[in-house]
């Protein structure tokens, strides 16, 4: 399916107190964030996406990770609840705005679900079971969004995407850790060593690929694989452990 909108959202004034065990958490620059946030904004509307701007919520230091509040398959959009409870609230005018285009409906607790562990193949969705999402969240999105979710847990890591993403034409793209799983056989996977996983959190529009300019052999990888490559400056979202599917909703 051809991607059309994005709902985004820019870093609020309350962004440098967002959730972090990042080493430099403390050296966040709002300033460079929101910069940052309008190259990435421009490189999605030179793709030719339409932006969905949603209005900063100071109240929620972490709402530009707007991805977490919601997955949406088909025509239907499944709301999360947050795994970090102080997170639970910025999806209202998510909500407000999915409703426009999808049937939507809320998970209940006890569930815990975040877009970030969220995988979408062409046929499925893979869920990690992380410390943000738990068995329920998934099974409550999969029966709502009427399609096969797989799932990988591990307790030790926040979200899945951080480690696979899926790029296109039967392309995985994976940290080290995850070469050999079962549910990825059949995949041409580019495997990332672990000092450049930063990476693997990548987004991909069509045949293009945006990716973090920190490192460049994975950037290679991608190339190689027959992918155009953007670069973007991360650093700022880096540092509150967020990457480039993390900013956006993608539709």
């Amino acid at each position: 399916m051809k991607v059309k909108r994005a709902i985004v959202r820019e870093p609020s004034l309350s962004y440098t107190q967002c959730v972090s065990s990042h080493p430099l958490h403390h050296t966040v620059s709002l300033e460079k964030a929101r910069l940052q946030h309008i190259n990435y904004c421009d490189t999605l509307l030179n793709l030719g996406l339409e932006l969905i701007k949603l209005p900063p919520k100071k109240e929620y230091p972490d709402s530009c990770f707007v991805e977490d509040t919601a997955v949406v398959f088909g025509n239907r959009a499944f709301i999360t609840r947050m795994g970090v409870q102080s997170r639970r609230g910025e999806d209202k005018e998510v909500e407000e705005t999915l409703k426009e285009y999808f049937l939507t409906k809320r998970a209940t607790e006890p569930a815990t679900l975040e877009g970030g562990d969220v995988l979408h193949l062409p046929n499925g969705l893979i869920c990690g079971i992380t410390q943000r999402t738990n068995k329920l969240g998934a099974k409550q999105m999969e029966d709502w969004l009427q399609v096969q979710v797989d799932t990988i847990t591990n307790p030790n890591i926040v979200h899945l995407k951080s480690h696979m993403k899926y790029l296109g034409n039967n392309t995985m793209i994976i940290s080290d850790e995850y070469d050999g799983h079962p549910l990825l056989q059949g995949l041409n996977l580019l495997i990332i060593h672990k000092k450049e996983s930063y990476l693997v959190n990548c987004l991909s529009i069509g045949n293009t690929v945006i990716m973090s300019n920190t490192f460049n052999y994975a950037q290679n990888v991608v190339t190689e694989a027959g992918f155009e490559v953007i670069s973007l400056e991360m650093s700022e979202f880096e540092k509150c452990q967020g990457a480039l599917t993390c900013l956006s909703i993608i539709f």
